[in-house]
């Protein structure tokens, strides 16, 4: 979740970095009394996140400095559109812009990617899901934007859920643990709300897993034909979730196969900024 608290401090670290002891530029050249309007512009065309980073920037530079945002987020727009108008001193408005463009920038990318993934597989009972590849310190700004393009979110942190991947199970494996054996004593022992998803990379290895009691069962870089194979293998007994080499180009055929979660780490880490301008206009 988006708190006030995590987009201060991330706010206010990425004002520290950009301006470590002011913006020499502003304060040298612009009269103290100088005022402006910017107005936030779209370049492209895009879904809007970030709206309340964006405002931060400028409330965290100057609380005097007033934002009034034209969309919100999740809201589509189109090139040329007027997203938020900023007013005030005209020092603290550039002082802030480019923290606040970096982070609306960033988010609304992702958003937009988010929302072409969301798109591709309409009309299927898939949903498409972040992954902890995000940048570090940005996970909740990322997230939400993921949020905002129609995504889910997956498990926030290592602390949140238990999540077998490979190389836990290639662990167990080499100490001669049992995967089943492995996974109802886990489950024994944790919470009842605790949810414990396993990824496997063969059919072979689903009979242990779901003899095991595992909530949700990810197929890794699973070919069509064995993802509906695993579809049919798994017959509701757990949550189906695909991840792995997953593109706009495939994600459709993937959603049709029949699976409950495509998992994509692109919609963070690859996601392209979005084209966003702050056009000043001097009052």
């Amino acid at each position: 979740m988006l708190t006030r608290a995590i987009v201060n401090r991330v706010v206010s670290a990425a004002l520290e970095e950009d301006a470590p002891w002011g913006d020499l530029t502003s304060t040298t050249l612009l009269p103290e009394d100088a005022t402006a309007t910017a107005d936030l512009v779209a370049r492209e065309p895009g879904v809007f996140s970030g709206g309340e980073v964006f405002s931060a920037a400028f409330s965290l530079t100057d609380p005097d400095v007033a934002v009034d945002l034209h969309v919100g987020d999740g809201d589509e727009f189109t090139s040329g559109d007027v997203l938020a108008s900023v007013t005030g001193s005209a020092r603290s408005i550039l002082t802030a812009e480019r923290v606040a463009l970096n982070f609306t920038q960033r988010m609304s990318g992702i958003a937009t990617l988010t929302a072409a993934y969301v798109a591709a597989i309409d009309g299927t009972r898939a949903r498409i899901a972040d992954t902890r590849k995000t940048t570090p310190g940005l996970r909740a700004f990322e997230r939400h934007a993921v949020d905002s393009g129609g995504g889910r979110n997956h498990r926030y942190s290592l602390s949140d859920a238990v999540m077998a991947k490979d190389n836990h199970l290639a662990v167990l494996t080499r100490s001669g643990v049992d995967l089943a054996t492995a996974l109802r004593d886990a489950l024994s022992r944790l919470p009842h709300t605790t949810h414990v998803v396993v990824e496997v990379d063969n059919l072979d290895q689903l009979a242990a897993v779901l003899d095991g009691g595992a909530h949700t069962v990810l197929l890794d870089n699973f070919s069509l034909p064995d993802l509906r194979a695993g579809v049919a293998m798994i017959d509701g007994r757990a949550t189906v979730e695909a991840s792995g080499g997953v593109t706009l180009e495939t994600v459709g055929e993937i959603a049709r196969t029949g699976v409950d979660v495509i998992s994509v780490g692109a919609l963070t880490h690859s996601a392209r900024a979005l084209d966003l301008g702050l056009d000043l206009r001097i009052d």
